[in-house]
């Protein structure tokens, strides 16, 4: 089996035998639900309800502004019990919409599909009712799903990539995914495929996940428009670039998108999403997600409402086994630490790990020792090191010109630096920086 790969990169422990031989649970709604109004990549949704409303399930309670943006939904019945800023798994208080479940999961009378036949749906009718829906990439990006199913008509698709790779360490919910709802997959697959005018679609799948490449390999025998892509297992293999790469042995520029090479890429998770959403008229209020950890009792696959607390997860999962160490929002190398579990389910939440405290090293930073150990595995061909070392002096201009804006924020140079510098933490704050020096000067 030629299993294809991209340079450099790393090999972390995966730790996904926790929770991959779990299935996909329904946690049941809560009593009470809170629905930040931003939860995607571009500008925030502005509310359509007020104190007291009673709202239906997937009623739209948000409205999207902007051409970047989504709109939010409400995932149960009940009463809005205020609008107010609440704490989100981004660190900041977003303002959202609190709801308390009746109970009733009563779903709101416009909620159907638009056609019955989900094979008949137009490209531009796709498109709407992706919008509409709310959906975004479930990967972890957030990033509203109508755009990219939108490319510029000088940039045209000719390639779909099925992500399927999750080479996020401890995550499962993709695998699972994969597994118990392969053909509605296959079909949501074809529709993006049609959507975007692409005439192939690969699948890429890890080989630490040898049964699902068996799985679709035998389900798409004799399609000539279907490919399965066997990768290595190596992170970060399922960022969108390392994939185009791998697979197509097509290069995205510099400051570039995987559809100037002619190519979507779509997490299976978003494409699932997509077929629910034309097969039942339902927008985007709930998600699979894994909690996992050595910190977690009883690790799961879940299927959970948009909303829901990270404290009720973590309870129906038995609770904290000892001294949780760190709560992570996703997986160990991409994901946002929290502070508290008082923060709710959002679109991009893709896992919740808990690790316990003794599995936390507690390392020394120390400088640099110009190893060159970050440069050898960043997938990007950057040199962490340099950019980190300008935004430290406040040179955002410069980092710029060394790549600081192409950082995917994968956590690789970190993982391997043996002085134990922060470099993603000091990446990230490079881009923040530079964003609010734009800000300025548009003002």
């Amino acid at each position: 089996m030629n299993k294809k790969t991209f340079p450099k990169g790393i090999h972390p422990p995966d730790k996904k035998e926790l929770s991959k031989d779990f299935k996909t649970e329904f946690f049941p709604a809560p009593s009470t639900i809170v629905i930040p109004l931003h939860q995607h990549i571009g500008a925030p949704a502005e509310p359509l309800v007020n104190k007291k409303d009673r709202v239906l399930k997937g009623q739209k309670i948000g409205e999207a502004k902007g051409f970047i943006s989504a709109p939010i939904h409400a995932s149960v019945s009940g009463t809005v019990k205020s609008i107010e800023p609440h704490l989100t798994p981004s660190g900041k208080k977003i303002m959202s919409v609190i709801i308390t479940n009746d109970g009733e999961d009563e779903i709101h009378p416009d909620i159907k599909p638009l056609k019955d036949d989900i094979s008949s749906y137009s490209p531009e009718e796709v498109r709407t009712a992706v919008r509409d829906a709310g959906i975004v990439g479930l990967g972890g990006a957030a990033f509203p799903t109508s755009v990219k199913l939108s490319p510029p008509k000088e940039f045209p698709v000719d390639t779909v990539i099925l992500n399927g790779a999750e080479c996020e360490p401890y995550l499962t919910t993709d695998y699972r995914l994969m597994l118990e709802k392969t053909d509605e997959l296959i079909i949501g697959a074809e529709i993006l495929k049609e959507t975007v005018g692409a005439s192939k679609i690969y699948i890429g799948i890890e080989d630490n996940k040898e049964d699902l490449i068996s799985l679709y390999a035998e389900k798409l025998k004799g399609r000539a428009d279907f490919e399965v892509a066997p990768l290595k297992t190596k992170y970060p293999q399922g960022g969108e670039k390392m994939l185009v790469k791998a697979i197509l042995g097509r290069e995205v520029p510099t400051g570039g998108l995987p559809f100037h090479v002619g190519v979507l890429v779509q997490n299976v998770g978003t494409t699932y999403a997509v077929y629910e959403t034309l097969k039942t008229g339902m927008p985007l209020i709930e998600r699979g997600l894994t909690i996992t950890g050595e910190g977690i009792k009883t690790p799961k696959n879940l299927s959970v409402r948009i909303g829901t607390m990270f404290k009720d997860i973590v309870e129906f999962s038995g609770g904290y086994a000892g001294n949780p160490g760190k709560l992570i929002m996703g997986g160990p190398m991409m994901g946002i630490s929290q502070y508290t579990d008082n923060v709710p389910v959002i679109k991009a939440t893709s896992g919740i790990l808990v690790l316990p405290d003794e599995e936390i090293p507690h390392k020394k930073e120390y400088p640099c020792i110009s190893c060159n150990s970050c440069v050898d595995h960043c997938p990007m061909n950057l040199v962490p090191t340099r950019i980190v070392k300008l935004a430290q002096n406040k040179l955002f201009e410069e980092s710029k010109k060394w790549g600081l804006l192409d950082c995917i924020e994968c956590g690789t140079c970190s993982y391997v630096c043996p002085a134990n510098i922060p470099l993603v933490h000091w990446i990230r704050y490079g881009k923040n920086e530079l964003m609010k020096l734009r800000k300025k000067s548009e003002k």
